[in-house]
């Protein structure tokens, strides 16, 4: 059951990107997380009070609002990233960051150095060689692109670190308050660019986009939590991290991004990555 939660985890958060990518390009990263933010936070307060609940007190809410200023940064690096390059090359760079972080922060507080570890990093950085080959038609991958993807590699495995101290018994009250901490800053700025830049900069607005990717992130947040519950996490974080492979069939079949043999290499090298890191 865990591995099939875990499975159900890496398709949604694979789509959301898609959706969210996709919204960004029309409107930017912050305009489509303004929308989503606020649609992910009631999914997950769903979650919270019916699905996995917990306690809440003093150090959820510190915890949380440290969780919602790099998580809020790594998901519009995130979808900048997607607007920018690629859905199927970014989306691989992009995990390689959710992966190591967690990793190497494990290692600082005294985790033994494995050889998976160095193996991950080696794999990383062919990966990132590979992928940033370009010719003719296929895919372009910018320095920008390279350089944002980088930044939310890091703020994503940041955030996950952060909710990987979460006090026990807390549930998932940690992402929920932090979603909605994120929620209203990410508000206020989209209010503020209504307000300077009027109403038709918002029109027409990707609804169904931006709410989807919101929507398809909690699910996600959610479902994995109960896979990390119901199964072996060794086995479930190699699932769940596996999440960029949806991104790039969705983007390759939807929205016909194309990609040298070369390109291909480096993103199953970059999967590849994911997978030693985690383990």
């Amino acid at each position: 059951m865990g591995a099939l939660l875990a499975l159900v985890a890496s398709v949604a958060w694979g789509s959301a990107d898609v959706a969210g990518g996709v919204g960004s390009r029309r409107v930017g990263s912050v305009r489509v997380i303004a929308m989503a933010y606020p649609a992910g936070a009631i999914v997950l307060t769903l979650f919270a009070m019916f699905v996995i609940p917990g306690t809440i007190d003093r150090d959820v809410l510190l915890l949380s609002l440290a969780t919602s200023l790099v998580g809020t940064a790594g998901m519009i690096l995130l979808y900048a990233a997607l607007a920018t390059g690629p859905m199927g090359i970014v989306s691989p760079l992009t995990a390689i960051g959710g992966a190591a972080i967690p990793v190497l922060a494990g290692l600082l507080l005294g985790d033994p150095l494995t050889a998976l570890f160095v193996v991950g990093c080696v794999l990383a950085l062919i990966a990132v060689i590979l992928v940033s080959r370009e010719s003719g038609e296929h895919a372009k991958v910018t320095p920008r692109a390279l350089l944002l993807s980088a930044g939310a590699g890091l703020a994503i495995g940041l955030f996950l670190t952060a909710l990987g101290v979460a006090p026990e018994g807390s549930g998932v009250w940690v992402a929920t308050i932090s979603r909605w901490w994120s929620t209203i800053g990410v508000g206020a700025v989209a209010i503020y660019l209504l307000v300077r830049r009027g109403r038709e900069s918002w029109q027409p607005y990707p609804w169904l986009l931006a709410i989807g990717a919101g929507a398809l992130d909690a699910i996600a947040n959610g479902t994995f939590q109960l896979a990390a519950q119901n199964g072996e996490l060794s086995v479930v974080a190699v699932i769940g991290a596996l999440y960029p492979a949806p991104t790039l069939l969705l983007a390759h079949f939807l929205l016909k991004e194309r990609m040298s043999r070369v390109q291909w290499s480096g993103v199953l090298v970059a999967l590849a990555a994911v997978v030693a890191l985690t383990v």
